[in-house]
């Protein structure tokens, strides 16, 4: 399997083996694809197939035990913790389902925290979080604290803080788990919007519905690839 010119991320036979009470548990076995850049794809899996294994190999969050990983031409499954951290800061942004946000800083200093980290200077970081909060909705709360904010309201802000540094990925994980039915709606409205804009996004959920929103669905199950489907044309 080569990987394609056109590909952001290039997966070929990646392992993952946990050594739990001296044995070997088995989390992901030989999972192979191509995403290519653009892309919305939602991972889906039920609890203990392995989905949140991937989504953190695929975030750097970790190593995989064997098997080659690549983002945006770069050979992730063979880097050092430094090149790691350095790959999550510039090319993924990360949505979480607890949103993550520092509860004592407003909405706006929480989105520029990533850009203080890249070193970037004042006046340009706080032009870029102004642009990100703007694009999700949310320049008018922007002075608000998380705690003053409804959970809505808390999600945008963390897609800001995701999306502030121009990431080649962004990574979403149960991004309406802890939202209400209308408001996970509107938030995954919101990642159409992004995607619309040429945005790269991988979702990981357990949810059939939350699933049929992305233009694809790679399903795990038992640490394997059960299935890779396209859908909504």
């Amino acid at each position: 399997m080569s990987r394609p010119d056109s590909a952001l991320i290039f997966v070929e036979d990646l392992w993952k083996v946990y050594q739990l009470d001296k044995q070997e548990v088995e989390a992901l076995r030989g999972v192979s694809f191509t995403i290519e850049r653009g892309d919305f794809v939602a991972i889906m899996g039920p609890s203990g197939s392995g989905k949140s294994t991937l989504m953190n190999l695929l975030g750097c969050l970790d190593t995989p035990t064997r098997g080659t990983y690549e983002l945006n031409g770069k050979l992730v499954s063979a880097m050092s913790e430094d090149e790691l951290a350095r790959v999550r800061n510039r090319e993924i942004g990360f949505v979480f389902q607890v949103f993550n946000l520092l509860p004592r800083a407003s909405a706006f200093r929480n989105v520029e925290l990533p850009l203080i980290y890249s070193g970037v200077k004042k006046h340009v970081r706080e032009d870029k979080a102004r642009q990100a909060l703007e694009m999700v909705e949310m320049k008018a709360r922007m002075s608000h604290k998380p705690p003053e904010l409804s959970g809505g309201e808390r999600q945008r802000v963390a897609i800001a803080r995701a999306l502030v540094n121009e990431p080649s990925l962004l990574l979403a994980d149960e991004p309406t788990g802890n939202l209400d039915s209308r408001t996970g709606r509107e938030i995954l409205n919101l990642f159409h919007k992004i995607h619309g804009q040429g945005n790269t996004i991988i979702m990981v959920t357990h949810d059939r519905e939350v699933a049929g929103q992305a233009k694809r669905i790679i399903h795990i199950r038992d640490g394997e690839i059960e299935k890779d489907e396209l859908i909504g044309g």
